[in-house]
C-alpha cells in the first residue's frame, strides 16, 4: 500500500465534517438551471446516465476521465471534499471503485445523499465475479437492458432530491430507457451479421461478460474481471493457445488499459503460427473524450458494436 493510496480515515473524516455544505435541496435553495443539483460521479457512464436524466437541473462533476481505470483510481483529497461538498454522490459499486470503498461508506454513515447505480439490480441478473467469490461482475453498463434499470434508479434518485421537479426527471428517465431500449434493438442487429464460428470477443480484461449474455457471444478477458491482478506469462501462453487452436480471427485492446498485455498474445499467438488481427480499440471502463462519437453511452456502445462486428466478420479476419 503505498503513500498516494487512499486518504487516512482520519483525513477523510474531517474533510467530511468541513465539507458537508451539500445538504438537501430547501437548504440549498430551490432547483433551477441557474442553481442545479451539485452531482458528483465517479465513472464518465455514470456522469453521462446523470446528465442524460437531469438535464440543465444538473451540474456533474465527473471524477474519472477518459482512458481512467476505476479498478485503479485513488481518490485524491480533493475528490473527498468535492464529494462532501455536493448534495448527491452516485457511484457503480459492486467493488467497481475498489479503492474508494471505504469513502462510500463513510460518507453513506455521515448521511450524505450517496448512491450506487447497482443497487437495484436484482442479484439473480448479476455474473458472478471469478476474482472474488463475495461479489458480482460491476461491468452493467454493458447490457443496455440492465442500464435501463440504472436509468430508472437515478430518475427516482433525483426526484427524491429535488421532490419539486420530480416528475420532470421521471419522464427524462423514462425516455432515455426508450432510447436505450432501440439501441439494444440496434446492437443486436449489428451483431447477428458476425459469422457463427467467429463469435468470441478477447478483449484486455474481463469487462464484457454482460455484452456477451446480451449478445451472444463467448467472451475471454486476458486479466480478470478487476485489473488490479496482473496477467502472468501463463495467462498470455494460455490465451494465446486458445487463439490460435480455433482461428479466431481478431483480438481488442481497451482504452483505459494498456495495450501490451493483448499485443504480448498476437506474438505469442504468431509464434504458433497463426497471424491474429488487432481488430480495433474498445471503451470499456470510460467514455472517449468530449467531442467524440464515444463521448457518451450511446456513442460507446455504438463504438463497440461497429468495431467488433468489423474485426469480426469482416472478410480479411474471416477467411483466416
Amino acid at each position: 500500500m503505498t503513500s498516494r493510496w487512499i486518504l487516512s480515515s482520519a483525513l477523510v473524516l474531517a474533510l467530511l465534517v468541513s465539507g458537508c455544505g451539500g445538504g438537501s435541496s430547501q437548504e440549498r435553495g430551490p432547483v433551477s438551471p441557474e442553481n442545479p443539483i451539485q452531482v458528483v460521479a465517479t465513472t464518465s457512464m455514470i456522469a453521462d446516465l446523470v446528465r442524460q436524466v437531469g438535464g440543465d437541473h444538473v451540474a456533474v462533476n465527473g471524477l474519472m476521465g477518459p482512458g481512467v481505470d476505476p479498478h485503479l483510481y485513488q481518490a485524491s483529497e480533493g475528490d473527498v471534499s468535492a464529494m462532501a461538498q455536493a448534495d448527491l454522490i452516485v457511484y457503480n459499486g459492486l467493488h467497481l471503485e475498489g479503492k474508494m470503498v471505504d469513502i462510500f461508506e463513510q460518507m453513506h454513515q455521515r448521511g450524505l445523499n450517496v448512491h450506487a447505480v447497482t443497487a437495484g439490480i436484482d442479484e439473480a441478473d448479476l455474473l458472478a465475479s471469478e476474482d472474488y467469490s463475495d461479489s458480482h461482475d460491476p461491468h452493467i453498463w454493458f447490457d443496455p437492458a440492465l442500464w435501463q434499470r440504472a436509468t430508472l434508479m437515478i430518475g427516482d434518485v433525483l426526484a427524491n432530491t429535488d421532490s419539486l421537479h420530480a416528475e420532470r426527471y421521471r419522464e427524462a428517465a423514462a425516455t432515455y430507457a426508450g432510447e436505450l431500449e432501440d439501441l439494444f434493438e440496434w446492437a443486436t442487429g449489428e451483431m447477428s451479421r458476425i459469422p457463427e464460428g467467429n463469435r468470441v470477443l478477447i478483449t484486455s480484461h474481463d469487462a464484457f461478460g454482460y455484452f456477451g449474455r446480451a449478445f451472444d457471444l463467448e467472451v475471454r478477458g486476458l486479466q480478470g474481471i478487476s485489473t488490479a491482478l496482473e496477467a502472468g506469462t501463463g495467462d498470455v501462453s494460455g490465451l494465446a493457445e486458445y487463439v490460435a487452436e480455433n482461428r479466431i480471427p481478431a483480438m481488442f485492446v481497451e482504452s483505459s488499459i494498456s495495450p501490451r498485455g493483448i499485443e504480448a498474445v498476437r506474438e505469442a499467438v504468431q509464434a504458433r503460427g497463426f497471424d491474429v488481427q488487432i481488430g480495433g480499440t474498445l471503451f470499456g471502463d470510460a467514455l472517449d473524450s468530449p467531442g467524440t462519437a464515444a463521448d457518451t453511452y450511446v456513442g460507446m456502445v455504438r463504438s463497440n458494436v461497429t468495431t467488433i462486428v468489423s474485426g469480426l466478420s469482416s472478410p480479411e479476419t474471416s477467411s483466416q
